[in-house]
């Protein structure tokens, strides 16, 4: 007895195979390519960190210091006193840069006080010595604890930096330069923008 073999090709079967493995095989591609893509993009949280920051700084009591962070950095809003901003021209022979020539600070807040408005000093809270984040010691003289000659302003205890309450740094302090100030810009009189300014950093 002869066996009968059938040589005909069910086509219909045959684009029902290419259908079938092309899409598997796109899937596949997509689900490797996907992610790929994905990384070029910056993730919500990642835009959200490098965003400037609105700060309300019509609340702010003379005297006080408040925090908050921009690009993983502490960044302090004072509101300084008459006081404060007095003392900032005695202490200009024991600092390394009183004028902040070698600072790295915005155009437009060059001078003693550092800022747009005296009254208002905004500052990166990092040491420039090794990262560490310093200390407001507002209080003067014999009211505080740092000593009697002390003139008011921020210090570092990791490594005794010293810095005046424009956050520049005195003589014989570990760090090398005055603190930074981050760009800004005053959205309205109540209002500071961290991160943006309209004039240029």
């Amino acid at each position: 007895m002869t066996a009968i073999v059938n040589d005909q090709v069910d086509e219909k079967k045959r684009r029902w195979l290419i259908v079938t493995t092309s899409a598997a095989g796109a899937a596949a591609a997509a689900g490797v390519a996907g992610p790929f893509l994905m990384s070029w993009f910056p993730s919500a949280r990642a835009l959200a960190a490098g965003a400037p920051v609105e700060v309300p700084i019509d609340k702010l009591e003379l005297g006080q210091q408040i925090t908050v962070e921009w690009r993983g950095k502490p960044i302090w809003v004072l509101r300084r006193t008459k006081e404060m901003l007095d003392g900032l021209e005695k202490v200009d022979p024991v600092l390394v840069d009183p004028e902040s020539k070698a600072s790295e600070q915005p155009t437009y807040v060059s001078g003693r006080a550092r800022s747009i408005k005296p009254e208002y000093f905004i500052c990166e809270g990092v040491c420039t010595h090794l990262g560490c984040s310093p200390t407001l010691k507002k209080e003067i003289g014999a009211a505080s604890d740092m000593g009697a000659d002390w003139p008011g302003g921020y210090y570092c205890p990791c490594h005794n930096s010293r810095f005046d309450l424009a956050a520049r740094v005195f003589k014989g302090s570990p760090a090398p330069a005055n603190l930074k100030i981050p760009p800004h810009r005053y959205q309205t009189d109540a209002v500071v923008v961290i991160g943006e300014d309209t004039k240029g950093a």
